[in-house]
């Protein structure tokens, strides 16, 4: 059993079926894409919600037997989430915000990610950082709760 090489998937937890986008990346290693997403969605099952995208490392070895890893969401689908929104702008525009999200959120999300193989040994403030500009480049702005109802008091004052 030597190691072929690693596959990159985007895999919505627990419902993932054979198709396709998955067959184009296994097929090709041998790997039998029924017990990838048998495997896989017993691992996702609990973990997230269902149809919640995430990341999976899988390794590939020559005897068409495999091991993965599942990586926590995209930041951007955990903002939009946070965001309470369906979809970012098409053109974000950094003047004109078109959406907000609590430094509650960008903590939760941070933790998040954190947990994640290659971000454990990051400050959880970098990661909190990254999670900021994720948004900001997105058009979510960051902003206390408190300060939506305090600006729209003032815009009525005037």
């Amino acid at each position: 059993m030597s190691f072929l090489r690693h596959v990159k998937l985007r895999v919505p937890s627990g419902t993932a079926r054979p198709g396709p986008a998955i067959g184009q990346a296994l097929g090709p290693l041998g790997i039998n894409m029924a017990e990838f997403c048998k495997q896989f969605n017993e691992v996702t099952e609990n973990m997230y919600e269902k149809g919640t995208p995430l990341g999976v490392r899988l390794a590939a070895y020559n005897d068409r037997t495999f091991k993965f890893d599942v990586r926590s969401p995209p930041t951007s689908y955990l903002i939009l989430k946070a965001a309470g929104m369906e979809k970012g702008p098409s053109q974000p525009n950094p003047e004109m915000a078109s959406g907000y999200i609590t430094p509650e959120a960008v903590y939760e999300i941070a933790k998040l990610k954190q947990k994640d193989e290659m971000r454990w040994h990051l400050p959880l403030e970098g990661v909190a950082r990254s999670v900021i500009g994720t948004a900001r480049s997105m058009g979510v702005v960051v902003r206390e709760a408190d300060d939506s109802v305090a600006e729209d008091d003032d815009e009525e004052k005037k």
